[in-house]
């Protein structure tokens, strides 16, 4: 019989669960901060806090949804999403020199939203990680010594022939 978990955890199995590649993981982040960006510089002039609240769970949710085989990429994602959304909200005015010039002071200005989400990246990605080398180590029998092979692989079978025919 099954136990009843918290309501918290019965929540979280009910969200969706895409498995993003690379690519797919930054456009998606750099997506919903852009859209963030214009959110917060439209309601709140460009307020640092409501734009780095908003990122630390677009940090969490794209190292959570990238596939595995991409986990690297999360991290580095993630820190191409804050600039690109930081974009509306620097604030830039005469050309283009003086909305770099903005960029570049918005991004240092921001950093501690920017290291802390990629750390939240950083993290995610890496439990996800170890919990995968260890789920392949184990294999598919439940743990070492146990499949009855070299290293607690499964044992080779033979393999059978159909017996001859017979006239």
């Amino acid at each position: 019989m099954e136990r009843p978990g918290p309501p918290v955890a019965a929540a979280l199995r009910g969200l969706p669960h895409p498995r993003l590649t690379g690519l797919g993981a930054g456009l998606f982040a750099s997506a919903v901060m852009l859209v963030i960006g214009f959110l917060d510089w439209l309601l709140f002039d460009g307020s640092a806090v409501f734009f780095g609240l908003l990122f630390l769970p677009v940090s969490a949710l794209t190292a959570a949804w990238v596939r595995t085989a991409d986990l690297v990429t999360a991290p580095i994602a993630v820190p191409i999403a804050f600039a690109v959304g930081v974009v509306p909200v620097s604030g830039g005015t005469g050309g283009v020199g003086g909305q770099a010039m903005a960029l570049v002071t918005a991004l240092a200005v921001h950093a501690g939203w920017l290291y802390g989400g990629t750390l939240v990246a950083g993290v995610i990605a890496s439990v996800r990680k170890v919990r995968d080398m260890n789920r392949r180590q184990r294999g598919p029998t439940g743990g070492p010594g146990t499949g009855g092979g070299p290293g607690g692989q499964p044992p080779v079978r033979p393999v059978r022939r159909p017996a001859p025919e017979r006239s």
